[in-house]
């Protein structure tokens, strides 16, 4: 029997749920199973306590940045960069798609805090350095690249 591998799907959430529903849908169709913040529970746990236990169950992560930083900790840094440094620490396999163009995204879909918007910055630098990443334009195009890069990760 062939293994299923799980994959953890990391992005801010309401600027990207058309992305992020054709990401689980293509995951769907290779055959794995998507972990994301739209299958949590309500349950009685820190958000990031739980966040941490589902990466630790999955094989992959995909990470998805658009034009926000996201909702931010008491300490400043945001869910998403939060996810992305634990599954790093953890040695999973990081699957990086940062949108080509985030000036040429809509207002409701931008950072238009300057701190945030640094933080931004400093984030997708950060998730650049030192690892090959694919730039997307468009929900279709983020699409197709994250199904040819799951692809070829599985197969190494």
């Amino acid at each position: 029997m062939d293994k299923r591998y799980q994959v953890f799907i990391s992005s801010t959430y309401s600027d990207l749920r058309e992305e992020r529903s054709k990401v689980i849908q293509t995951i769907m169709s290779l055959d794995c199973i998507p972990a994301g913040m739209e299958l949590f529970p309500a349950i009685d746990a820190s958000q990031l306590d739980f966040i941490k236990k589902v990466i630790d169950d999955c094989d992959y992560y995909v990470l998805i940045i658009g034009g926000r930083y996201g909702s931010i900790d008491e300490d400043g840094i945001s869910y998403t960069e939060k996810e992305y440094d634990y599954a790093v620490s953890k040695g999973i396999p990081v699957m990086a798609f940062l949108h080509e163009d985030i000036s040429k995204l809509s207002l409701e879909c931008s950072e238009i805090d300057t701190n945030k918007r640094k933080c931004l910055e400093a984030f997708r630098a950060k998730v650049s350095s030192g690892r090959l990443v694919q730039f997307w334009n468009n929900a279709d195009d983020l699409n197709g690249k994250v199904a040819v890069s799951l692809t070829k990760t599985n197969k190494t």
